[in-house]
């Protein structure tokens, strides 16, 4: 049994054993009150799981735990907005792990409690490489890297939390190099999670070099049906050329999907004025946005970072209420891992442990709506 499962299961007995003492106490309560009322709790109480077990077989969804995605539901597109299954509008905020195959100790039910409960964030991204590092298609063990993503969207899951499934596509450049092992991927993926509501897609992390937004989209045009085809409303985040930068290209020739965002990513060191007007534009003119992944250093990862760069960004950001994660929870030992290299901890972080980016980002989540007291 792992340490997650360990935790699973005693997170799961302490709630069970305050229920029944919460139980004991409003039976002793109800039998003063007479049995009248007692009884009439009981109906009520039968009703009220008659209710929410109807409602799950009507929806179709897989339950989730009490918490944020929990209360918004299944997510869809309104013009540029991410809307909840009310029609509110919905801003999803948190962190991408790095790699899974280089870090998954991170990947784990108590990382992420620690970034919902501590952090604030209602949402985290799976960064699995395709080509790196014994990447899903170089060779790398296919089913321990879907065990680690379904690792990480079950703790999401149970955490009431979002979770991006990202093919982490870099060193091959062009996505259309794997396309039949994403298509293999992506049918697995949403035949698995089909009736999940708090589960999202992201299907090309960052073409760049040769590949062009023409080939990006024919890939999309191939993968995007496969998701389809078993979560016919799966909001889908697709990567733009020059590593998730030319926006405009897409704005130009937007793929014929509902409930499609594309991605943007920057690193505040190096991405000033151009992007962040290129994003503002873009947006301003109807374009759905992603920023699937930020940094506040430079864009190798590394380097010194630039938190006015970052506020700048995120002016823009909070304008037209982006979704937004950032690179990346490990203890690499860069500007862009929020931990140190000397940190061994993989939940219940301090100050101490984390490195500047860290306790900035920290800081800004916490800054937002409902921040942990």
């Amino acid at each position: 049994m792992s340490e997650q499962d360990v935790a699973i299961m005693e997170s799961i007995a302490e709630s069970v054993a305050e229920s029944v003492a919460e139980s004991m106490v409003q039976s002793m309560t109800d039998s003063q009150d007479g049995q009248g009322q007692e009884q009439s709790a009981a109906q009520n109480e039968n009703a009220s799981t008659e209710n929410t077990e109807t409602s799950q077989a009507a929806t179709g969804s897989a339950p989730i735990g009490e918490g944020f995605a929990a209360e918004h539901g299944a997510l869809k597109l309104d013009g540029t907005q991410l809307v909840d299954q009310n029609g509110d509008s919905i801003q999803l905020y948190g962190m991408s792990t790095h790699g899974i195959a280089w870090f998954p100790q991170f990947v784990s039910y108590d990382s992420f409690k620690t970034l919902r409960d501590d952090w604030n964030t209602n949402c985290v991204r799976l960064a699995m490489y395709t080509h790196e590092y014994n990447g899903y298609c170089t060779g790398g063990d296919q089913e321990y890297l879907k065990s680690l993503v379904r690792t990480g969207v079950d703790a999401a899951t149970d955490l009431g939390m979002y979770v991006i499934i990202d093919w982490h596509v870099l060193q091959e450049q062009d996505p259309n190099v794997y396309k039949e092992q994403a298509l293999d991927f992506f049918e697995e993926m949403s035949e698995t999670y089909a009736d999940h509501t708090n589960v999202l897609y992201e299907i090309c992390n960052e073409p760049n070099g040769y590949a062009t937004w023409e080939n990006v989209k024919s890939y999309a045009e191939e993968v995007i049906p496969v998701i389809r085809e078993n979560d016919p409303d799966a909001v889908i985040i697709v990567g733009t050329p020059t590593w998730s930068q030319d926006i405009d290209k897409a704005q130009a020739d937007p793929l014929d999907f509902d409930n499609v965002l594309y991605a943007m990513h920057f690193y505040a060191g190096t991405h000033k004025d151009v992007l962040w007007n290129r994003l503002d534009s873009c947006v301003k003119n109807g374009l759905p946005v992603f920023i699937s992944e930020f940094g506040m250093c430079d864009a190798s990862g590394n380097g010194a970072n630039d938190f006015d760069s970052a506020k700048s960004w995120f002016d823009v950001i909070e304008r037209y209420n982006i979704s937004f994660c950032c690179w990346n929870l490990a203890n690499k030992d860069e500007s862009s891992s929020v931990f140190k290299a000397s940190c061994t901890k993989t939940s219940d972080w301090t100050q101490e442990d984390m490195n500047e980016s860290g306790k900035w980002i920290r800081d800004y989540f916490r800054s937002k709506s409902n921040t942990p007291q």
